[in-house]
């Protein structure tokens, strides 16, 4: 959950990493540090809290070097401090080490070094091992001695190291968290994630899992798990580096949340060939491989899982087949019933979720067939699937995801209507019906946005709230449960969403006067339900605050407040009422001063258990 960048090059290499490091912030940010070379030595500086602390530092010192490594941390080991920040360095402070990961037996190999060797360690962290470990094996090699080093870890990590006896290199290592390389002329780098190194170069190196790279700023070279070189291609970034700046909004959070409209028309119609048939990115399902389904798992984390749980009731509608949408760090300890008949979906924006990418090799180990919902091109999920449906929502930067969400909403809708056709469980009438409706949001979704004053207001007159509460009946469940989610990220006050049939079983003992309720009431069929719910919280004292479809004039008689969506059809609901949600959240968030791009204790990739 970390951020790491490296650059080797002729260029001044301090303002290259800061650089970096700005544009990994979002994965954390309780501290920032670099290390570089400085008359034939190591140079570490380091500062608690943004990284902008560490820049001003830096900007007032006279610094001259062509390499370097950088960091912004998440923390996990020990408190955000500057003792645990990172860089780290061993004994004689000649090798310096750059981190993203947990290191699982650091307690064992830490008592093992003050036991045999006396070490002194200053810091709490994992990581500081891994830099003594890997002095403890130098012997005028430092790719020898790091990978000498990481046969004694175990766990999950991306690091970057340097060492003051050979200056001209940079080695790395991927196991289970992000690592790409970034290829220039003369200059080569290393990061956690592609926007560090847009700004100078688009050739990117995708690096695997247990591979080892050593860099001179001439030079890449990769190597496997036995030492053998690797040949690997280059990979292009076609995507422009602008999508990741800001672009006049005033936090990453509202453009991503304004980006929805192109975000979902990109998912829905680069799949349409012309004839309105759906075409899965060359994924090939056929009507037999649909019939040998005995079961879909689709697993996944925070906002992903809310997701999955539409994916869930929109699959069983259409293909009939039963599915089970579980919490992706619980699906490994369950003892799941997976099998070669098994479709398994894995739904990650990153990419790089490590819970869920333990899921997905477990599922695969027993013989599923894996099939993807991602964001990030070439990430770790992609490469280990079978099949990748890439949901085309552009860089997100906001750790509360926003646009990832609908469109990984777009894309289950493509998937059930696709297999709903091939296997012939659908009508054309219907798979017309539901896909044209489907080509109609991001029009929709604009003209929610274009209602954003509303929830602007209402976001004034309640941000005093110490708690907020959320309902909703079928689908609308789902949407009550993402929008207590995006509330709790981003405002810290305390929510939390239940089906409202189950209000009387405990829930209602909670609600008091003026107590905020955000009632989710865009299902035809419980319409009349959900406004039976409302009154039993009203007639308690509560505030009431209904999303509903346009045309139900009925909700106004017992809700407070009510925020409108268009008219849809009811399958297609959470793409659109979850935006009102998003927004309120947000403005929540603004007025209580809060940092909507960065949370606190939040970082937008968990690559840690």
């Amino acid at each position: 959950m970390c951020g790491i960048v490296g650059y080797i090059g002729d260029k001044q290499a301090i303002p290259v990493l800061i650089n970096g490091l700005s544009k990994l912030e979002y994965r954390g940010y309780d501290s920032a540090g670099v290390a570089y070379f400085s008359e034939n030595k190591i140079v570490v500086n380091k500062e608690k809290g943004r990284l902008s602390v560490l820049s001003n530092k830096l900007n007032g010192m006279d610094i001259k070097t062509n390499i370097g490594i950088g960091h912004t941390r998440w923390a996990t080991h020990g408190e955000p401090n500057v003792l645990n920040a990172h860089p780290h360095i061993n004994g004689d402070s000649s090798i310096a080490v750059i981190h993203n990961g947990i290191i699982e037996n650091y307690l064992k190999l830490k008592e093992w070094m003050i036991e045999e060797y006396g070490t002194d360690f200053k810091s709490e962290t994992d990581t500081e091992v891994i830099a003594h470990l890997i002095g403890y094996f130098y012997d005028g090699d430092i790719l020898e001695a790091v990978n000498k080093a990481i046969d004694k870890m175990e766990g999950a990590y991306a690091i970057g190291v340097i060492c003051s006896k050979e200056p001209d290199r940079i080695i790395a290592v991927r196991k289970d968290s992000p690592l790409i390389v970034g290829v220039g002329e003369g200059e080569n780098f290393i990061a956690s994630d592609i926007p560090a190194i847009l700004n100078y170069t688009r050739n990117v190196y995708l690096i695997e899992n247990d591979e080892v790279v050593e860099l001179t700023k001439n030079e890449v070279k990769i190597y496997d798990k036995f030492g053998q070189i690797v040949n690997r291609e280059i990979y292009k970034v076609t995507w422009d580096a602008s999508s990741a700046e800001k672009e006049g909004f005033e936090h990453f959070t509202l453009k991503e949340i304004y980006e929805q409209p192109k975000c979902v028309e990109e998912t829905v119609s680069r799949r349409l060939d012309n004839d309105d048939y759906i075409n899965l990115d060359g994924i090939k399902i056929s009507k037999k491989d649909i019939e040998n389904i005995n079961k879909i798992y689709i697993i996944a984390c925070g906002t992903a899982y809310h997701a999955g749980l539409v994916g869930k009731y929109a699959i069983e509608k259409i293909l009939k087949i039963p599915v089970v949408t579980e919490v992706a760090s619980e699906f490994r300890y369950s003892d799941p019933i997976v099998d070669e008949n098994t479709l398994f979906i894995a739904v990650s924006q990153s990419g790089e979720t490590l819970d869920t990418l333990a899921a997905l090799r477990e599922a695969k180990r027993k013989g599923a067939r894996i099939l993807s919902v991602v964001n990030v091109v070439g990430s770790s999920v992609a490469r280990e699937s079978d099949d990748v449906f890439y949901t085309w929502a552009g860089p997100e930067i906001g750790v509360a995801s926003t646009k990832a969400y609908t469109t990984q909403l777009a894309a289950f809708y493509l998937l059930s209507l696709y297999m709903g056709k091939v296997s012939e469980k659908i009508s054309d009438d219907e798979y017309f019906k539901i896909l044209n409706e489907l080509k109609t949001m991001p029009n929709k979704v604009k003209e929610t946005l274009d209602s954003s004053e509303v929830s602007k207001q209402l976001a004034a007159e309640q941000f005093n709230n110490e708690s907020v509460f959320f309902m909703g009946r079928g689908l609308d469940v789902y949407t009550a449960y993402e929008g207590s989610l995006k509330f709790k990220e981003i405002s810290y006050v305390n929510s939390f969403a239940i089906p409202a049939g189950e209000l009387k079983h405990g829930t209602i003992a909670l609600i008091e006067k003026n107590t905020l309720v955000i009632a989710i009431a865009n299902q035809e069929n419980l319409f009349q339900k959900i406004l039976s719910n409302i009154k039993e919280v009203k007639a308690r004292g509560a505030y009431v605050v209904a999303i509903a479809q346009e045309g139900h004039k009925e909700i106004e008689k017992v809700a407070d407040k009510v925020i409108w969506i268009p008219k849809t059809l009811d399958l297609l609901t959470p793409i659109l009422g979850i935006i009102p949600l998003q927004l309120f959240a947000y403005y929540v968030s603004l007025a209580k001063g809060n940092d909507v791009d960065k949370p606190r204790n939040l970082a937008k990739s968990v690559t840690v258990e």
